[in-house]
């Protein structure tokens, strides 16, 4: 089973970037963030062309998160992260797939911080923090895949020194995914792969991508359950420097059946 995560900026404007790397890569499972669209501009006549099904949850000009499936529709659980009845964000959305539960999350980036928006991170990840600890509690396999909007640890970014006040990088965003990590979740790229630079996101200025300036923010958190399934995990960095790319680069693993 091939699960990835992958920020599109954009799904419409970066369709065909999306097609050929599903043609390229085919998954099973895919979490899409950052649509950019409302429900109703939601390509999903290219993707089934694609051959895969897909939910969605859209939001006009902003976020927006989608699950795709090659092994028929995803049966959904949710598509808000509970907590917070005015937070009308399309941040999450939960599905039941292959025998496992899939969350695919867009954790709000915070900045400028301090200030409100950071404090909607911190509150949002305080959310996350309940749902993912009733997931473990429920002792089911389960992946929590997307883009956290956290950089871990210094050896996630690069030139670390000049993040220290971003809202991706402060103490408070990192204490909230360790006390995450805390509940038992195994951080999938780093159990692999726990001494390699791996970054998931080049920004577009400063020729960040050509001078592999990156950060890892987008991440895979698996259950108890689950991990021992894990077999293999990586970024497809190409893809990142293909025409009219988004910022990020796709995010994968492949679990044992």
């Amino acid at each position: 089973m091939k699960i990835a995560t992958y920020n599109v900026n954009g799904v419409n404007g970066r369709l065909p970037v999306l097609l050929r790397w599903l043609e390229e890569s085919r998954p099973d499972y895919v979490c899409l963030q950052e649509l950019k669209a409302p429900e109703e501009k939601f390509p999903l006549q290219a993707i089934n062309d694609a051959g895969y099904e897909a939910i969605w949850h859209g939001q006009k000009s902003w976020n927006g998160v989608a699950i795709l499936s090659r092994q028929g529709l995803p049966v959904e659980v949710t598509r808000v992260l509970p907590g917070d009845p005015e937070d009308l964000h399309s941040r999450y959305i939960e599905a039941e797939v292959g025998g496992i539960t899939l969350g695919c999350l867009y954790l709000p980036n915070g900045n400028p911080a301090p200030g409100p928006k950071f404090d909607y991170k911190l509150g949002w990840f305080e959310r996350f923090a309940l749902h993912a600890k009733q997931h473990i509690d429920s002792g089911k396999p389960v992946v929590l895949a997307g883009d956290y909007n956290v950089i871990p640890t210094g050896r996630d970014v690069y030139k670390p020194e000049r993040w220290v006040d971003d809202a991706l990088f402060r103490p408070e965003t990192r204490a909230a995914y360790e006390k995450v990590l805390s509940q038992g979740w195994t951080d999938a790229l780093r159990a692999l792969y726990p001494d390699e630079t791996i970054y998931t996101f080049w920004d577009y200025f400063r020729d960040a991508f050509g001078r592999n300036a990156g950060l890892r923010i987008d991440h895979f958190l698996l259950s108890p359950s689950i991990k021992g399934r894990l077999k293999s995990a990586g970024v497809d960095k190409h893809v990142r420097g293909w025409e009219k790319s988004s910022d990020h680069a796709p995010v994968w693993i492949e679990l044992k059946n």
